[in-house]
C-alpha cells in the first residue's frame, strides 16, 4: 500500500498531464492556471487513501480522484467570484487575470470535464460513483447558497452555520472517501464509516480555515489574512462572538464587522481585539478537536487491521497540528 507521500505525487503527476486541448486559449489556460495552483490536494489524497486500505490496487481511481480536485477547483473559481477574492494560493484569482466572464466559462468547462474523468472508472462501480458525485455536487451548490443567504440575515445560528459548511465543504471531502471506498470494493457500511468519518474532517477543516483567516499567516493559506473579516462574512468565530458576547458588545461588533468606515487593517486589527477578548480563538480550536476526535472515532468502527486505518488517522493528526 503506497504511502501519503507517494500518493500525493501520483495525484501531483496525473493531474499535470491532463489533456486539456489546445484551443480555445481563453477557455482552457484558466483552468491550467488553476490546477497548477496546487493547494492541500486533501480530496484526491482522502479518495485515494480510502481506496488503498480496502484495495492496495490501483486501476482507474486516479480518474476519479484528479475528477474530484478539478471539480474542487470549479467551486473555487465560482467562490472567488461571489466573494470578490483577488488572491488564491498566492496568486491572482482567474477572475481577476481574465474577468467574470471567463471564470465562469472556465469554471462550467470544469465540471464537464470532471464527469468525463469519473465515467472512465471501472464500470463495475460507475453507477455507484455517479450517484455519490452527483448527490456531492448538488449538495456544494446548496452549501454556496446558504452562505450567500447568510450575508442578508442578521442572525444566523451556529447550528445553521454548521449545516452550511457541512454542504458547502465537508460533503465534498466525504463523498471523495466515500467514492475511494466504493472503487476499492468496500461494502455500503465501510462506505459509510469512512463518509461520517470525512464529514467530520471536513468540518474540522473548514472551522480551522475560519480560525485561521484571522489568527494564521498569508503564508499557510495562500491568500491575505482577514479576508473573512473584510466582507463581514458569518464565519465559526463571528457566530461564537454573538453568542459569547453582551448585549453591547455584541451589538459594537456587528456594526463593526459591517462598516466601511475603517482602513482595512484598523477593521481586522479591531475584530481581533474583540475575539481575543472573547476567548473565540480557543473556542474555535475546542471545536476543530471536537471534530477531529469524533473522526478518529468512527474509525474504530472499520473491522480492519490497525495498521490499515493508520494514515486515515494521520491524516487527522496533520490537521492538528496545521493550527498550532
Amino acid at each position: 500500500m503506497k504511502n501519503r507521500d507517494e500518493l500525493s505525487i501520483l495525484i501531483e503527476d496525473y493531474i499535470s498531464k491532463l489533456p486539456f486541448p489546445a484551443q480555445p486559449r481563453g477557455l482552457y489556460e484558466p483552468i491550467e492556471y488553476t490546477l497548477e495552483g496546487g493547494g492541500k490536494r486533501l480530496r484526491p489524497l482522502i479518495l485515494l487513501m480510502t481506496q488503498s486500505i480496502f484495495n492496495p490496487t490501483m486501476e482507474h481511481e486516479l480518474n476519479a480522484a484528479a475528477a474530484v480536485e478539478v471539480f474542487h477547483n470549479f467551486t473555487l473559481l465560482h467562490d472567488d467570484i461571489m466573494d470578490n477574492a483577488k488572491i488564491r494560493r498566492g496568486k491572482d484569482t482567474v477572475h481577476v487575470k481574465w474577468g467574470n466572464s471567463t471564470s465562469i466559462l472556465s469554471g462550467d468547462a470544469m465540471v464537464i470535464y470532471a464527469y468525463s474523468l469519473l465515467s472512465r472508472v471501472d464500470s463495475r462501480y460507475l453507477s455507484k460513483v455517479l450517484e455519490i458525485f452527483s448527490k456531492m455536487a448538488i449538495e456544494v451548490c446548496e452549501g454556496q447558497q446558504y452562505d450567500m443567504d447568510f450575508e442578508s440575515t442578521q442572525n444566523v445560528s451556529l447550528e445553521e452555520y454548521l449545516e452550511m459548511i457541512r454542504l458547502k465543504t465537508s460533503v465534498l471531502i466525504a463523498g471523495s472517501a466515500q467514492i475511494g471506498a466504493t472503487l476499492g470494493g468496500a461494502t455500503a457500511q465501510e462506505g459509510d464509516i469512512v463518509y461520517r468519518y470525512a464529514l467530520e474532517l471536513g468540518l474540522a477543516f473548514q472551522i480551522q480555515d475560519d480560525y485561521l483567516d484571522a489568527f494564521g499567516s498569508r503564508e499557510l493559506l495562500g491568500k491575505s489574512i482577514g479576508g473573512d473579516i473584510l466582507e463581514g462574512k458569518k464565519t465559526f468565530l463571528s457566530i461564537i462572538a454573538t453568542l459569547e458576547a453582551d448585549a453591547k458588545l455584541r451589538e459594537e461588533f456587528i456594526t463593526l464587522l459591517h462598516s466601511d468606515a475603517l482602513a482595512p487593517e484598523a477593521k481586522i486589527e479591531q475584530v481581533k481585539e474583540i475575539y481575543n477578548t472573547l476567548n473565540v480563538a480557543d473556542i474555535a480550536k475546542k471545536r476543530i478537536e471536537k471534530h477531529l476526535n469524533a473522526a478518529l472515532e468512527i474509525l474504530n468502527e472499520l473491522d480492519l487491521a490497525t495498521e490499515k486505518i493508520e494514515p486515515l488517522k494521520q491524516l487527522v493528526s496533520s490537521l492538528l497540528d496545521r493550527n498550532n
